[in-house]
Protein backbone atom coordinates (compact mmCIF):
# COMPACT_ATOMS: atom_id res chain seq x y z
CA UNK A 1 0.00 0.00 0.00
CA UNK A 2 1.30 3.43 -0.94
CA UNK A 3 0.36 6.71 0.65
CA UNK A 4 -0.65 9.59 -1.61
CA UNK A 5 -0.11 13.16 -0.50
CA UNK A 6 -2.25 15.89 -2.01
CA UNK A 7 -0.66 19.22 -3.04
CA UNK A 8 -2.52 20.88 -0.18
CA UNK A 9 -1.07 18.36 2.27
CA UNK A 10 2.42 19.04 0.98
CA UNK A 11 1.95 22.79 1.42
CA UNK A 12 0.62 22.38 4.96
CA UNK A 13 3.50 20.09 5.88
CA UNK A 14 6.05 22.49 4.44
CA UNK A 15 4.44 25.42 6.25
CA UNK A 16 4.54 23.56 9.55
CA UNK A 17 8.21 22.68 9.07
CA UNK A 18 8.99 26.31 8.23
CA UNK A 19 7.12 27.54 11.30
CA UNK A 20 9.12 25.21 13.55
CA UNK A 21 12.40 26.17 11.91
CA UNK A 22 11.67 29.89 12.24
CA UNK A 23 10.82 29.92 15.94
CA UNK A 24 12.45 33.00 17.52
CA UNK A 25 15.69 32.28 19.37
CA UNK A 26 14.45 33.84 22.61
CA UNK A 27 11.30 31.69 22.53
CA UNK A 28 13.41 28.58 21.87
CA UNK A 29 15.65 29.41 24.82
CA UNK A 30 12.65 29.90 27.07
CA UNK A 31 11.16 26.60 25.92
CA UNK A 32 14.44 24.81 26.64
CA UNK A 33 14.61 26.24 30.14
CA UNK A 34 10.99 25.26 30.77
CA UNK A 35 11.61 21.72 29.47
CA UNK A 36 14.59 21.29 31.76
CA UNK A 37 12.58 22.58 34.70
CA UNK A 38 9.70 20.19 34.01
CA UNK A 39 12.02 17.20 33.64
CA UNK A 40 13.83 18.12 36.84
CA UNK A 41 10.51 18.39 38.69
CA UNK A 42 9.60 14.89 37.51
CA UNK A 43 12.99 13.59 38.66
CA UNK A 44 12.60 15.20 42.10
CA UNK A 45 9.08 13.76 42.45
CA UNK A 46 10.22 10.23 41.58
CA UNK A 47 13.25 10.44 43.90
CA UNK A 48 10.99 11.50 46.78
CA UNK A 49 8.91 8.30 46.51
CA UNK A 50 10.26 5.61 48.83
CA UNK A 51 7.81 3.13 47.31
CA UNK A 52 6.23 3.22 43.89
CA UNK A 53 4.53 0.83 41.50
CA UNK A 54 3.01 0.99 38.04
CA UNK A 55 1.89 -1.11 35.09
CA UNK A 56 3.12 -0.58 31.56
CA UNK A 57 2.63 -1.44 27.91
CA UNK A 58 5.67 -1.36 25.64
CA UNK A 59 6.56 -1.83 21.97
CA UNK A 60 10.00 -2.57 20.60
CA UNK A 61 10.38 -1.92 16.87
CA UNK A 62 12.55 -4.22 14.79
CA UNK A 63 13.40 -3.91 11.09
CA UNK A 64 13.57 -6.97 8.85
CA UNK A 65 16.15 -7.52 6.11
CA UNK A 66 13.33 -6.57 3.71
CA UNK A 67 13.02 -3.19 5.44
CA UNK A 68 9.71 -4.02 7.07
CA UNK A 69 9.29 -2.41 10.47
CA UNK A 70 7.56 -4.60 13.08
CA UNK A 71 6.56 -3.80 16.66
CA UNK A 72 6.97 -6.43 19.37
CA UNK A 73 4.41 -5.68 22.09
CA UNK A 74 4.67 -6.52 25.79
CA UNK A 75 3.03 -5.61 29.10
CA UNK A 76 4.12 -5.83 32.68
CA UNK A 77 4.40 -4.33 36.14
CA UNK A 78 7.11 -2.67 38.23
CA UNK A 79 7.37 -2.38 42.02
CA UNK A 80 10.24 -0.41 43.58
CA UNK A 81 11.00 -0.10 47.29
CA UNK A 82 13.99 2.20 47.74
CA UNK A 83 16.83 1.89 48.14
CA UNK A 84 17.32 -1.80 47.36
CA UNK A 85 14.14 -3.70 46.43
CA UNK A 86 12.80 -4.21 42.91
CA UNK A 87 10.36 -6.51 41.11
CA UNK A 88 9.73 -6.31 37.36
CA UNK A 89 7.37 -8.54 35.36
CA UNK A 90 7.18 -8.69 31.55
CA UNK A 91 5.03 -10.83 29.28
CA UNK A 92 4.72 -10.64 25.50
CA UNK A 93 3.05 -13.80 24.30
CA UNK A 94 6.20 -15.89 24.00
CA UNK A 95 8.06 -14.92 27.20
CA UNK A 96 6.78 -14.57 30.77
CA UNK A 97 9.71 -13.08 32.67
CA UNK A 98 10.36 -11.79 36.18
CA UNK A 99 13.26 -9.86 37.69
CA UNK A 100 13.45 -9.89 41.47
CA UNK A 101 15.99 -8.10 43.69
CA UNK A 102 16.00 -8.23 47.50
CA UNK A 103 19.01 -6.00 48.16
CA UNK A 104 21.47 -8.88 48.10
CA UNK A 105 20.53 -11.33 45.36
CA UNK A 106 19.21 -10.78 41.85
CA UNK A 107 16.89 -13.49 40.55
CA UNK A 108 15.90 -13.72 36.89
CA UNK A 109 13.06 -16.15 36.20
CA UNK A 110 11.69 -17.39 32.90
CA UNK A 111 8.28 -18.48 34.16
CA UNK A 112 7.09 -20.15 30.99
CA UNK A 113 10.45 -21.92 30.52
CA UNK A 114 10.76 -23.08 34.12
CA UNK A 115 14.31 -21.74 34.32
CA UNK A 116 15.96 -19.20 36.61
CA UNK A 117 19.35 -17.76 37.53
CA UNK A 118 20.56 -16.10 40.74
CA UNK A 119 23.42 -13.61 41.05
CA UNK A 120 24.89 -12.08 44.20
CA UNK A 121 24.63 -8.30 43.70
CA UNK A 122 24.50 -6.53 47.07
CA UNK A 123 23.77 -2.82 46.88
CA UNK A 124 21.12 -0.38 45.77
CA UNK A 125 18.80 -0.74 42.81
CA UNK A 126 20.88 1.91 41.01
CA UNK A 127 23.93 -0.31 41.42
CA UNK A 128 21.94 -3.32 40.23
CA UNK A 129 20.81 -1.60 37.02
CA UNK A 130 24.40 -0.55 36.28
CA UNK A 131 25.60 -4.09 36.98
CA UNK A 132 23.04 -5.60 34.64
CA UNK A 133 24.02 -3.22 31.84
CA UNK A 134 27.79 -3.01 32.26
CA UNK A 135 28.72 -6.46 33.58
CA UNK A 136 26.07 -8.74 32.14
CA UNK A 137 25.18 -6.87 28.95
CA UNK A 138 21.49 -6.86 29.84
CA UNK A 139 20.29 -3.23 29.88
CA UNK A 140 16.72 -2.61 30.99
CA UNK A 141 14.85 -0.27 28.63
CA UNK A 142 13.63 2.85 30.44
CA UNK A 143 15.66 1.91 33.54
CA UNK A 144 16.66 5.57 33.88
CA UNK A 145 13.15 6.26 35.19
CA UNK A 146 13.91 4.06 38.22
CA UNK A 147 17.19 5.66 39.29
CA UNK A 148 17.67 7.98 42.25
CA UNK A 149 18.53 10.87 39.91
CA UNK A 150 16.49 10.46 36.75
CA UNK A 151 17.34 13.95 35.49
CA UNK A 152 21.09 13.37 35.36
CA UNK A 153 20.66 9.89 33.88
CA UNK A 154 18.40 11.13 31.09
CA UNK A 155 20.27 14.35 30.32
CA UNK A 156 23.66 12.72 29.79
CA UNK A 157 24.91 13.62 26.26
CA UNK A 158 21.75 15.63 25.41
CA UNK A 159 22.44 18.22 22.70
CA UNK A 160 18.97 19.64 22.03
CA UNK A 161 15.94 20.29 24.25
CA UNK A 162 12.38 21.26 23.30
CA UNK A 163 9.15 21.96 25.17
CA UNK A 164 6.43 20.96 22.69
CA UNK A 165 3.41 21.95 24.78
CA UNK A 166 0.96 19.37 26.05
CA UNK A 167 -0.67 16.10 25.03
CA UNK A 168 -3.14 13.57 26.40
CA UNK A 169 -1.90 10.11 27.43
CA UNK A 170 -4.48 7.68 28.77
CA UNK A 171 -6.81 10.56 29.58
CA UNK A 172 -4.11 12.42 31.55
CA UNK A 173 -2.95 15.84 30.36
CA UNK A 174 0.82 15.83 30.10
CA UNK A 175 3.71 18.17 29.33
CA UNK A 176 5.37 16.96 26.10
CA UNK A 177 9.15 17.29 25.94
CA UNK A 178 11.67 16.23 23.27
CA UNK A 179 15.44 15.73 23.51
CA UNK A 180 18.29 14.72 21.20
CA UNK A 181 21.70 13.12 21.55
CA UNK A 182 24.11 12.05 18.82
CA UNK A 183 22.67 8.51 18.84
CA UNK A 184 19.03 8.81 19.90
CA UNK A 185 16.07 11.13 19.97
CA UNK A 186 13.78 10.72 22.94
CA UNK A 187 10.47 12.13 24.05
CA UNK A 188 8.67 12.07 27.37
CA UNK A 189 5.15 12.99 28.44
CA UNK A 190 4.88 14.04 32.11
CA UNK A 191 1.60 14.27 34.00
CA UNK A 192 0.68 17.83 34.87
CA UNK A 193 -0.13 18.79 38.45
CA UNK A 194 1.27 17.90 41.86
CA UNK A 195 2.26 14.36 40.83
CA UNK A 196 4.49 14.78 37.74
CA UNK A 197 5.05 11.11 36.93
CA UNK A 198 6.05 9.92 33.44
CA UNK A 199 3.16 8.71 31.29
CA UNK A 200 4.98 7.84 28.06
CA UNK A 201 8.64 7.56 27.08
CA UNK A 202 9.83 7.06 23.49
CA UNK A 203 13.40 6.37 22.38
CA UNK A 204 14.27 6.60 18.67
CA UNK A 205 17.58 5.07 17.53
CA UNK A 206 18.62 7.66 14.94
CA UNK A 207 21.97 5.97 14.27
CA UNK A 208 20.25 2.81 12.96
CA UNK A 209 18.55 2.31 9.56
CA UNK A 210 14.85 3.24 9.60
CA UNK A 211 15.19 4.69 13.12
CA UNK A 212 13.41 1.97 15.15
CA UNK A 213 11.72 3.05 18.38
CA UNK A 214 11.13 1.73 21.85
CA UNK A 215 7.94 3.05 23.43
CA UNK A 216 6.72 2.50 26.97
CA UNK A 217 3.41 3.78 28.27
CA UNK A 218 3.03 3.81 32.05
CA UNK A 219 -0.26 3.57 33.92
CA UNK A 220 -1.86 2.75 37.27
CA UNK A 221 0.71 4.70 39.27
CA UNK A 222 0.70 4.15 43.04
CA UNK A 223 3.10 5.46 45.68
CA UNK A 224 3.78 5.18 49.41
CA UNK A 225 1.41 3.13 51.53
CA UNK A 226 -0.87 2.57 48.53
CA UNK A 227 1.74 0.23 47.04
CA UNK A 228 0.86 -3.40 47.88
CA UNK A 229 3.21 -4.97 50.44
CA UNK A 230 5.93 -7.17 48.94
CA UNK A 231 8.77 -8.98 50.73
CA UNK A 232 10.64 -9.40 47.42
CA UNK A 233 11.51 -12.95 48.43
CA UNK A 234 12.06 -15.62 45.76
CA UNK A 235 10.67 -19.12 45.91
CA UNK A 236 11.60 -21.36 42.98
CA UNK A 237 8.49 -22.72 41.24
CA UNK A 238 7.99 -26.48 41.39
CA UNK A 239 10.10 -28.16 38.76
CA UNK A 240 12.10 -25.03 37.88
CA UNK A 241 15.79 -25.49 37.07
CA UNK A 242 18.66 -23.11 37.85
CA UNK A 243 20.83 -22.20 34.85
CA UNK A 244 23.45 -19.62 33.88
CA UNK A 245 22.59 -16.04 32.98
CA UNK A 246 23.72 -16.40 29.36
CA UNK A 247 21.40 -19.34 28.80
CA UNK A 248 18.52 -17.56 30.51
CA UNK A 249 19.09 -14.46 28.36
CA UNK A 250 18.30 -16.57 25.28
CA UNK A 251 15.05 -17.78 26.86
CA UNK A 252 13.94 -14.33 28.06
CA UNK A 253 14.83 -12.19 25.06
CA UNK A 254 12.67 -9.53 23.46
CA UNK A 255 12.24 -11.42 20.18
CA UNK A 256 10.43 -14.72 19.47
CA UNK A 257 12.31 -17.74 18.18
CA UNK A 258 11.14 -17.21 14.58
CA UNK A 259 13.03 -13.91 14.45
CA UNK A 260 16.66 -14.16 13.33
CA UNK A 261 19.13 -11.32 13.85
CA UNK A 262 21.94 -10.46 11.45
CA UNK A 263 24.43 -12.22 13.71
CA UNK A 264 22.59 -15.54 13.52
Amino acid sequence: MKLRFTPRGVVLTAALALAIAMAPADRANADEAQARELLNAMSDYLAAQDRLAFAYDATLEVVTKDDQKLAVASSGTVSLDRPDRLRVNRANGFVDFELLFDGTTLTLLGKNAGRYTRIEAPGTTDHLLDELRDTHGWPMPAADLLTANTYDALMESVTDVKDLGSGMIGGVECDWLAFRTDEVDWQIWIAQGEQPYPCRYVITSTDMPHAPQFTIQLRDWTTGDAVPADDFAFAAPDGATEIGIDELRKLAGDLPENFATESN
